[in-house]
């Protein structure tokens, strides 16, 4: 890089929450923005807060986000200096990077050299050892056949981890215990890939199952300085996919912080690097650490280094790639406090933590000290198939890590999210367990601890069909036009007739019966959920405004948010968020569904049919793969039986709950 070089306006070539945070710098730096957007994104709020946005193709990834011609062109267009990729997408492409420079442009990361180098994590491995930074025992796949990689495997010792050699987050990754099941995870872990990556490149590494995951923030500049900016634990995932994440990480001794960052700093320099970067490592219960990648980007979990140190890693980026040295030494960096970060995301913990589709119906983040909330959704925003299901980041900053962890569980409890199923619950379910609070933290904590969301409070879910049953009544009431002041709310010629409404929430019934009297009061009636007596309560509407309510029950006022989404009805307060359905005056018979289907657990794409009409399938055979939001969803049978049809075929869009292959299941005999 020769001289500084001046940045005015900045395409971001990334969309969400990401493309929010980088917009947030852009705007207090004082550089124009840009946005583009894919056809599913039109409407998003990353898409409006730009400068100016363009739209560069269909909802498909690889026709949008991951077209780099059609990003540089849309940076021609609107005359950006620079570009920031974000992460994902092609935030890892040196082909990317160097078109960028080609362009004209400034590529707001490292050199495109040291993105390569580190593309292959093949190619990692080996940089690496040659550095001396210690790695994890493994070999690369490429030029190895199936059976000369199970045999290498037998000889490295099962477990073993299956890694896409492109990848990251998790995509392309497969855990194989034993020879049996490596045939499978090869294909899938290839089929993934290319899917995520488009390379289906492989590596297969020792796996280390009670390991902890440590990273160390790097940062270089263009003029040869490079330091590290503490460590992260991002040991609590699901999937290989992080969850939670803190800094600094906890148990960690001032001679092993220091031996981590020089290990880091040492990887960066073998490979000439400059700007944001994570060398990720892992920590194994005797001590040791063993190198597992750098990845030559921002990462997701970067606010919590963030927090810690007081920087703005973002703007460091753009200064960097300006030209600008930076503006301090590794002596000049403290910790401060301690950070963490909780990601919220689309999907069903209950179902395996399946990605879950919809409509963001109610959306309000709590006002709390200390707490950052990085989104790219707000209300009304849709959630499809085509990204990664990653809603939102809830960051907690305090003196201490209880400190923190305690603000962090207070601010998901007040996060009001309904509409689509999250992992909301969930993620407070791990921060208050036993194990996370004294920071025993590894790999494999959700294996080792039985960490399940709590079953709703019954008494939450009772306010909240009262709040939706009431505010349903005064919308009715509204829209049909004023009434005479001596005539109440609900009137009726036989008042004394209660009205109802009846809900289901959270896979139990709600009865609520009201009779409404003059002053905006009630006489109420709720039964459910469950076989307990009814309760009878003294309701007021204390205030009513659009999406929002304040409740007087029996003397004592709660708010509540609500919003009607279609054939539901959201509510937030009381510590939590419900979806209520409201349950039909007269319901229809019940649908028949086909006997012994196999049916869709969400909206995405089918890859493969692995099975034929006529044919004989055992229980737990593979019927046919499901894609969504990146992953791959293997549909297997139930019971043994003959398969009587298969609706489908690879390529097909298929919703939820969409019967997808009818196998006829085998019936005993009776005794």
């Amino acid at each position: 890089m020769h001289g500084p070089r001046a940045i005015r306006r900045v395409l971001v070539a990334n969309r969400g929450e990401i493309a929010r945070r980088v917009l947030r710098t852009l705007r207090e730096m004082g550089i124009e923005s840009a946005a583009v957007y894919s056809d599913a994104d039109a409407g998003a709020p990353f898409a409006r807060e730009a400068d100016v946005a363009v739209r560069i193709g269909p909802a498909s990834a690889a026709e949008s986000y991951l077209d780099a011609d059609r990003i540089v062109a849309a940076a021609r267009e609107v005359r950006a200096d620079a570009v920031h990729p974000g992460y994902g997408f092609l935030s890892e492409n040196a082909e990317f990077a160097t078109a960028c420079e080609a362009a004209g442009l400034v590529f707001i990361g490292p050199p495109a050299a040291a993105i390569e180098q580190m593309g292959s994590k093949a190619n990692a491995r080996a940089l690496m050892e040659a550095a001396g930074v210690p790695v994890i025992p493994g070999f690369d796949c490429a030029d190895l056949d199936d059976a000369a990689i199970g045999a290498r495997a037998e000889a490295l010792g099962f477990p073993v981890l299956v890694k896409a050699s492109a990848g990251g987050g998790g995509k392309g990754m497969r855990i194989v215990r034993e020879r049996a099941g490596l045939a499978e995870a090869l294909a899938s872990a290839r089929r993934e890939s290319r899917a995520a990556f488009g390379d289906d490149a492989l590596l297969v590494e020792r796996c280390f199952e009670d390991a902890r995951h440590v990273e160390i923030q790097i940062f270089g500049d263009a003029h040869g300085a490079l330091v590290h900016l503490f460590e992260r634990d991002c040991s609590l995932q699901r999937r290989h996919q992080k969850v939670i994440e803190e800094a600094p990480a906890p148990g960690l001794d001032a001679g092993l912080r220091t031996r981590l960052g020089a290990a880091a700093v040492a990887a960066g320099k073998a490979i000439g690097y400059w700007g944001a970067g994570t060398v990720e490592f892992l920590l194994d219960r005797s001590g040791a650490f063993h190198f597992l990648e750098v990845n030559t980007r921002l990462q997701v979990e970067h606010p919590v280094t963030e927090a810690i140190t007081g920087l703005d890693l973002v703007r460091l980026q753009i200064e960097v790639a300006q030209g600008l040295p930076l503006p301090f030494a590794q002596d000049d960096l403290a910790i401060s406090g301690h950070a963490i970060e909780a990601r919220l995301y689309a999907e069903d913990p209950a179902q395996n933590f399946l990605p879950a589709t919809g409509r963001v119906a109610l959306w309000q983040v709590p006002a709390l000290p200390g707490l950052r909330v990085d989104s790219g959704v707000e209300a009304g925003s849709a959630v499809g198939v085509h990204y990664d299901p990653l809603l939102a980041k809830l960051v907690a900053h305090d003196a201490t890590r209880e400190e923190a962890r305690e603000r962090l569980v207070r601010a998901l409890r007040e996060l009001a999210v309904a509409g689509v199923v999250t992992n909301r619950d969930f993620l407070i379910a791990a921060l208050e367990a036993p194990a996370f609070r004294t920071g025993r933290v590894e790999t494999r904590f959700f294996e080792h601890h039985a960490v399940r969301a709590a079953a709703p409070d019954p008494a939450a879910l009772r306010l909240h069909a009262l709040a939706a049953a009431l505010w349903e009544h005064e919308r009715r009431r509204a829209e049909a036009g004023p009434l005479p002041p001596s005539i109440p709310s609900g009137w009726r010629n036989n008042r004394w007739r209660a009205q109802d409404a009846s809900y289901t929430v959270a896979g139990s019934r709600v009865d609520v019966e009201y009779v409404a009297k003059p002053g905006a009061r009630f006489d109420v009636r709720v039964s459910g959920p469950g076989d307990g007596p009814a309760s009878a309560h003294a309701v007021r509407i204390a205030e009513l405004e659009p999406g929002a309510l304040a409740l007087e029950v029996d003397g004592v006022r709660r708010r509540f948010l609500v919003a009607s989404d279609g054939a539901r009805v959201c509510v937030h307060g009381a510590g939590t968020s419900s979806d209520l359905a409201p349950l039909p005056r007269f319901p229809e018979a019940a649908r028949e569904d086909a006997a012994g289907g196999c049916a869709a657990p969400m909206t995405g794409v089918v890859r493969e049919v692995r099975v034929a009409e006529g044919e004989r399938v055992e229980a737990g055979r593979v019927l046919l793969v499901l894609e969504a939001m990146k992953m791959e969803h293997p549909l297997v049978a139930h019971a043994p039986g003959i398969v009587r049809e298969v609706r489908v075929r690879p390529g097909q869009m298929v919703d939820p709950d969409e019967i997808l292959i009818v196998v006829d299941a085998d019936v005993e005999e009776p005794a």
